[in-house]
């Protein structure tokens, strides 16, 4: 796992526990991911007090032997006797303020541990340690060492050098040689060349007693080289697969009902045509028929609909949906792969290949640049070879001069650069990069798509101007509501709450499934719920309704805008892009909310599948969309799209998905991401002229014997550094 990638998963804590969490779980909860029986997702975790509050509250639970939260990945372990549920956990961690979803173990280990980075920086450490014990040996050489005691410091350097290169130059050799095998120059063929020629030369110069040895410049050479290597692999944060992360949150597990009798059964081993039964708060683990039972269904995660929907005999459910409040049995008609959800992941997996082809400047560049690389050194080669009658030691060292002062070090730290200082810029306005290539696609958006609920608004109801009903419905409605986990209850019994309401006396509460909560009051019955059930006319807008002594009265609810949405949108739409709002959710609140937003461009009632659809057909209109959504049902889109933002509080597959997470609530910082995006090419293009430059200069003093290897690698160094410095000016 990369840095990165670790801000990524980590909102934005003035706590030091919260940042230091991260690294020091990293250790532990690899070990402890694989080794679960149990896997619980925690969307809303978020800092050190969460930490304590789930381990505190899961280790409280009889039979639960160890519990290790990842705060990074958002996920808790559990190691726990047989007879302990995910169910039974969930609402403990409910009871304690926390949401959790449950996680197949078996289905999240692809991309568990960081073994390139933990590699490139064990190799950097061994190549620093040599390089600086290397250079004061040469300083002993420079200061005047003859004969006997100077070959012994050259082979000194020697013993600690060659291992060094050998060791720490794997990666480029290994990468050179798979070029090679390919028919391909790719960027680490000259610079296995120049680590090779640079220890040959000095192996031999050193056997023949030569006065000069270029140790120091090989490790040097390696040194730059991994750190260039290293940054780049830490910016571009080999995230996890969507998909993957997709299919785990498929329920592993479900009731069955043979002749009978409950069997709890797993996924793979259910078949069209069982019988299952989902109980309320329960997520549906296939697709399937209600054949029994009356509920409502909270469609919010895979299609962004804000409220729950009505379900009874006959309606169609997908896997993935949650199951609010009745229970219900289900006749399966797709399970495991086949469901929807698995069927989302696959869109997710082949939108995500598409996206990894887009190249960045770098490789673009490298393209360009190795072969002429070669041509240069070998060039001198064969050109001194004939001017000096044959001297093959003259004519190696011109060589490995040309090749290393040539050698793509600068090029290697132009983009890596770049992208950490913008990632730190954006980090402090609350973006957060996650894919290195990111800010190149930025710079190139001229479309932008939002998702809605959750995305441009906060996602939560909230009740409108309570204080203009009646004191006496407000306080049925208050205790009709405290009964009831319905969403638009919830934020009722809040709002309520808030205003100073206090809860009327009610006796027999109870929720009816698809309709509502009801209760007795003197005598007469009260209801809180759908407009058809309270005899209610229906408003044009999200609302609840309260029959009172044969008298209606609606709770409307409004679902606010994020903070900095209509700047985010005004900006974008004055930088000359194209605005579109796209949502699933009903007509209603998506046109309310563009006309708040002043957006013209929308559509309602609008399924997965086809927010991935619209994404392409802009593409294939030769544009290049920012997708922003936070959803399961935006997930196909993230991915599809040139590039992609979700909330930190986005579901984690959405996140995932995404090329930037952003942290905070406020919306503003997403057209900044644009400017810094362009301002980020720009220096990119800038460190190439640098580079190319520095070549011009560089290139003909070596040509003409005029630099050693080691001025070639201190050349080389000096280059490095501007383009870093260069770089730095995005801060």
């Amino acid at each position: 796992m990369t840095l990165v990638e670790d801000f990524g998963r980590t909102p934005v804590s003035a706590c030091p526990a919260c940042a230091a969490a991260p690294a020091a779980e990293r250790i532990a909860a690899l070990r402890t991911d694989r080794d679960a029986r149990i896997m619980l997702s925690l969307p809303a975790a978020h800092c050190a007090a969460c930490i304590s509050t789930v381990e505190g509250a899961l280790a409280a639970v009889p039979g639960v032997r160890s519990a290790r939260v990842n705060l990074t990945r958002k996920r808790v372990s559990i190691d726990a006797a047989p007879d302990v549920t995910p169910a039974e956990l969930i609402a403990v961690l409910a009871a304690n303020g926390q949401e959790a979803h449950e996680l197949d173990p078996g289905l999240l280990n692809a991309t568990e541990t960081d073994r390139q980075g933990r590699d490139l920086l064990m190799r950097l450490g061994v190549a620093f340690f040599s390089m600086m014990n290397v250079m004061l040996l040469s300083v002993a050489v420079w200061s005047g060492a003859e004969a006997a005691t100077r070959d012994l410091f050259h082979w000194i350097s020697a013993s600690i050098a060659l291992p060094t290169v050998i060791f720490a130059g794997q990666p480029f050799f290994r990468s050179a040689w798979a070029s090679l095998r390919a028919g391909r120059l790719g960027m680490d063929v000259p610079i296995s060349l120049a680590l090779i020629l640079a220890s040959s030369i000095s192996v031999y110069e050193t056997w023949m007693s030569g006065k000069h040895a270029y140790f120091d410049a090989a490790v040097m050479l390696a040194f730059f080289l991994l750190l260039g290597r290293y940054l780049d692999h830490r910016t571009r944060a080999v995230a996890r697969s969507a998909a993957e992360e997709l299919a785990a949150l498929e329920v592993p597990r479900a009731i069955v009902i043979e002749e009978g009798v409950e069997v709890e059964r797993a996924i793979s081993a259910i078949n069209p045509g069982d019988t299952v039964l989902v109980r309320p708060g329960a997520r549906m683990p296939v697709d399937g028929v209600v054949i029994h039972g009356a509920s409502e269904v909270d469609r919010s995660l895979l299609t962004g609909e804000s409220l729950p929907v009505q379900a009874g005999i006959g309606t169609l459910v997908s896997a993935g949906e949650v199951n609010l409040t009745g229970p219900l049995s289900l006749r399966v008609t797709a399970a495991g792969k086949d469901s929807s959800l698995h069927r989302m992941a696959d869109l997710v997996a082949v939108a995500e290949g598409a996206k990894t082809r887009y190249t960045s400047l770098a490789d673009r560049a490298a393209r360009l640049y190795s072969p002429l690389v070669h041509i240069l050194s070998f060039s001198a080669f064969g050109y001194w070879m004939w001017a000096t009658g044959g001297d093959l030691r003259f004519a190696i060292n011109i060589s490995a001069a040309v090749l290393i002062i040539t050698c793509p070090c600068a090029l290697g730290l132009a983009v890596p650069a770049v992208i950490t200082s913008a990632s730190g810029k954006l980090f402090r306005r609350g973006l957060l990069i996650k894919d290195g290539t990111a800010l190149e696609r930025l710079a190139e958006v001229d479309a932008v798509i939002f998702d809605k609920t959750g995305t441009l608004t906060l996602g939560v109801p909230e009740p409108v101007a309570l204080s203009s009903h009646p004191a006496e419905a407000l306080a049925v409605a208050a205790a009709l509501a405290a009964g009831s986990s319905h969403p638009l209850a919830r934020a009722l019994a809040g709002g309520a709450l808030t205003d100073g309401v206090t809860p009327a006396r009610l006796e027999d509460i109870r929720e009816v499934p698809g309709h509502g909560i009801e209760g007795v009051r003197n005598g007469k019955v009260v209801r809180l719920g759908r407009a058809d059930w309270c005899g209610a006319k229906a408003l044009p807008q999200t609302a609840t309704y309260l029959n009172l002594d044969g008298q209606t009265h609606a709770f409307a609810f409004t679902d606010r805008p994020r903070p900095g949405a209509a700047e985010a949108v005004a900006a974008l739409q004055a930088a000359g892009m194209r605005v579109e709002l796209l949502s699933g959710d009903s007509e209603a609140p998506v046109r309310e909310l563009a006309a708040r937003l002043g957006i013209t461009h929308w559509r309602a009632g609008v399924l997965p599948a086809e927010k991935a659809a619209r994404v392409a057909a802009l593409s294939a209109e030769g544009r290049r969309v920012l997708m922003v959504g936070d959803g399961l049902n935006d997930t196909a889109a993230l991915a599809a799209a040139h590039v992609s933002i979700s909330p930190a509080t986005a579901l984690d597959a959405a996140r995932v998905a995404s090329d930037i997470v952003l942290l905070g609530q406020d919306m503003a910082p997403i057209a900044d991401a644009v400017r810094i995006g362009r301002q980020s090419t720009r220096r990119m293009v800038e460190n190439f002229l640098i580079s190319g430059g520095y070549n011009v200069v560089a290139v003909p003093l070596a040509l003409v014997g005029m630099a050693t290897p080691l001025a070639a690698a201190l050349a080389m160094s000096l280059s490095s550094i501007t383009v870093s410095l260069n770089a730095m000016r995005l801060k």
